[in-house]
Formats: structure tokens, sequence, C-alpha cells
């Protein structure tokens, strides 16, 4: 098993050198992913990738949406010849000190796709908060299952022989529909999941990309795909339900 790191980046300057930092100690490579950040933030991560021999970066030469990010990362991953990517998000969120937990976890569990359920604290925003659960519900539905106990999180691991097969599979949804769209998609694979408890913060002076139209539009978009999908697989989906 050889584990890498995938960070999608976009214009988010305030963290990544200190999460690149504490990455450091793991000895593993560390993928960035510039998804065509401004002038600024395009120059600090070209600083830390000349400072840092286990950074390699990746860039869009235009904002292709954090899905697409992450796509680029786990191809080029795959294309390294790496089995598996922990995934974490560079706004600062995440827990950073529970990234070997998540590693443990996948190294016993080599098939698994490993996913962090969010543990809030009061700096979580209430609409974001009660907007997650209209998400996790058709999730649930579209997935027959809920074992995907929070799909929005983007702290993960994923099993890249797995992934990229359910990639080459289907046209996805490349900015934040990807992240619930893939996991349902994996069930539908048949692969295993394990949550895993995690805190998550909305740090004071946090950026955020999220766009209420456009990524709420491209969610529904990704739901109405996977429904569709979902009465399709209906029949193999119960047959897994009832040798469950």
């Amino acid at each position: 098993m050889q584990h890498c790191f995938v960070i999608p980046v976009y214009n988010h300057p305030h963290y990544i050198e200190a999460l690149v930092a504490h990455l450091d100690q793991f000895q593993m490579p560390i993928i960035l992913v510039n998804d065509g950040s401004d002038a600024a933030c395009t120059a600090l991560l070209h600083d830390i990738a000349a400072q840092h021999p286990l950074v390699e970066l990746v860039e869009h030469s235009h904002n292709q949406g954090k899905g697409q990010a992450v796509i680029t990362g786990l191809r080029h991953a795959h294309a390294l010849g790496f089995s598996h990517a922990l995934q974490l998000d560079s706004d600062g969120q995440h827990d950073w000190q529970d990234v070997a937990k998540f590693l443990e976890i996948s190294k016993q569990n080599p098939e698994a796709m490993v996913i962090g359920q969010p543990i809030f604290d009061e700096s979580v925003p209430k609409k974001r908060l009660y907007g997650r659960y209209a998400t996790h519900i058709w999730v649930w539905i579209n997935s027959l299952s809920f074992d995907i106990k929070d799909s929005m999180c983007g702290f993960r691991v994923y099993p890249l022989a797995s992934t990229i097969q359910v990639l080459d599979s289907a046209k996805f949804q490349p900015r934040m529909g990807f992240d619930s769209e893939i996991l349902v998609r994996l069930k539908w694979a048949d692969v295993p999941f394990i949550n895993v408890p995690t805190k998550v913060i909305y740090p004071e002076g946090g950026i955020s990309h999220f766009n209420l139209w456009r990524d709420n539009l491209g969610m529904s978009k990704a739901h109405v795909r996977l429904f569709g999908g979902m009465l399709l697989r209906l029949p193999h989906l119960l047959s897994q339900k009832v040798k469950g």
C-alpha cells in the first residue's frame, strides 16, 4: 500500500503553509491541485512546492471547481502508482491531528472508503448545518443505505483502484456536488465504508467559495441523475441489502 495526500486549493492562502508543514512529518507525497487561484495564492503554492521536496504542484489554468480539482488530484495520484489518496481541504476546517488515525484505519481496511463524520462546534453556521441534512437524505435515498453518515466532509481516504473505475464510468458534477456523488457511486460499486468521527470548525475569517445558486443547482442536478441511476440499479441494491 502506498498512500499520498491530495489537497485541492482555490484562493485559500491562510492555512496551506501550516497544513503542508504538518503533513511533512508523515513523509508521504503531497499533491497540491491549484484550481486556477489568483496570482498571490498561485505564487504562494509555487513557493511551497519549491521549499518542500515531497510536494508536487498540479495546476488548472482556470477555476474548474472543487470536484474537478479532486478528480485531477486522484487521477494524478493513480498515474504515479499510489494505491490510496487522503484528501484534505485547505480552508482550515479539518482537525489535522486526525490524519494519523485516518491513515491507520485505511491501512487496516485497504478496500474501504474512509470518510470523515463531522463533529461540529458552535462555529458552524446554522444554515450550512441544516442544509447538509437535505443532502444526507438524498444520499441515503440514492444509495439505499445509511452507510454514508456525511457525504460532504472533504476529509477522506480514497482507495484509488476502485475510485478510478467509478470515475471512468460516469460524468461527474465538477463543483461542490462531487463529494456526495462519488460516494453514492462508490456505494453502488459495493465499496465498503468506514465513518470516522472528526472535529470540524468554521474558523473566524474563513473563506468559503460556496455559491448558493450555482452550487445548489449543481447538487440538485447530481441528485436527479443519481436517483435515476438508483432506480436502474434497484434490483442489485436490494439484493445486496438482503445479502447484508
